[in-house]
């Protein structure tokens, strides 16, 4: 059994290598292919275009990964089938899921080390990569929004502002509400704008109105500045969300999601929180990808390089329009955001499960 799977291996390996090369070599062809006309315009050189490449390496990697397992276990089952070699050894009584156990064995180590390798090598080349190319071709994005409103961590304090500068860290038609540790109203202010200084947000030209619990009324008065300790939510919190989580590691993004949250923008948290789960669960796909590459293995044995390589492609087209749907409804809060990133993999798990039980033994 020990001398079957090295010669299956042993078959796999090269393939799965050559395999992944073509991949992505494909991925990086439709980028830069796919961005030359930027390159042209903005006069960017041969050696700039190639460092972009070289960072965008990683992510392709990345991508390229489970396409290239698919297609290794699919093309090397096959040719044992087309060799007439799967009835020597299924006649021997030899089981497909003891045969297989390397793939699968290999998908796990894929998914942990992929996971790993994703938070330590892809996420800074590629957000060094898009940086490079955003210099490259002059791309300019602007953190400044409309109609903000934040709350703090503790929830005493409501920021709202008619427009956030992010150039100046000014906001402009500010009204703060304070909550005492009860979360009652304590005062509201109304400002005509507000600067951030050192670790607190300056009011200026304000109206605050205090309430009095005890008189349980509202006195106002007015004031050319206003500052408090309460009033330190950074400028940060106030930025339009424009980041992206597939550049920032778990702990970046943990956090980015909580400042999402805490700024009120709904359907950027959603998405935000969506893209969270999709990096574990994208871990995850090449276990996926060894439970149906190996029913599929023995499906072929006419046309074996074309039919491994277009039931790669189908089947990752499909999953990852799947993830494209799932996290549009999750967007829009049709499903939660953990079934947005979670339901590809459950139903794709499910389909491999189905194809393994069906599959030609």
């Amino acid at each position: 059994m020990n001398r079957l799977r090295r010669m299956l291996l042993g078959q796999f390996i090269p393939i799965f290598s050559v395999a992944l090369v073509f991949f992505v070599l494909l991925l990086q062809l439709i980028d830069i292919f796919g961005n030359i006309w930027r390159y042209f315009a903005h006069d960017v050189g041969i050696r700039e275009v190639v460092w972009i490449a070289l960072l965008y390496m990683p992510k392709c990697i990345s991508f390229a990964l489970p396409v290239s397992f698919l297609f290794g276990i699919s093309y090397t089952l096959g040719l044992f089938y087309a060799n007439n070699e799967l009835f020597a050894i299924f006649g021997s009584g030899i089981a497909l899921h003891r045969l297989v156990v390397p793939f699968l064995v290999i998908g796990v180590l894929i998914s942990i080390g992929g996971f790993f390798f994703e938070d330590a090598v892809v996420i800074p080349s590629f957000q060094l990569k898009n940086q490079t190319y955003a210099q490259a071709v002059k791309q300019v994005t602007t953190l400044s929004q409309n109609n903000v409103v934040v709350t703090s961590p503790d929830q005493r304090v409501v920021y709202y502002a008619d427009y956030y500068n992010d150039a100046q860290k000014r906001l402009t038609g500010v009204t703060v509400v304070v909550r005492d540790d009860d979360m009652q109203l304590a005062r509201r202010i109304d400002a005509q704008w507000a600067d951030w200084k050192d670790t607190r947000w300056v009011l200026q030209k304000c109206r605050v109105f205090t309430w009095n619990p005890s008189t349980r009324l509202m006195s106002d008065a007015q004031s050319e500045s206003y500052e408090s300790p309460d009033l330190s939510e950074p400028p940060d919190a106030f930025r339009k969300p424009s980041q992206n989580v597939e550049e920032m590691s778990r702990d970046e993004s943990m956090r980015y999601v909580a400042l999402i949250r805490r700024a009120g923008a709904v359907e950027p948290y959603r998405q935000a929180l969506t893209d969270y789960y999709k990096k574990f669960s994208f871990a995850c796909t090449p276990l996926i990808v060894a439970f149906i590459a190996s029913s599929l293995g023995s499906a072929f044995k006419k046309n074996i390089l074309l039919m491994s390589l277009l039931s790669a492609l189908v089947i990752s087209v499909g999953f990852y329009v799947s993830e494209m749907v799932t996290g549009i409804l999750s967007k829009n809060g049709v499903i939660p955001p953990l079934a947005g990133a979670w339901a590809p993999f459950t139903l794709f798990l499910i389909l491999g499960f189905m194809l393994f039980r069906t599959a030609r033994t």
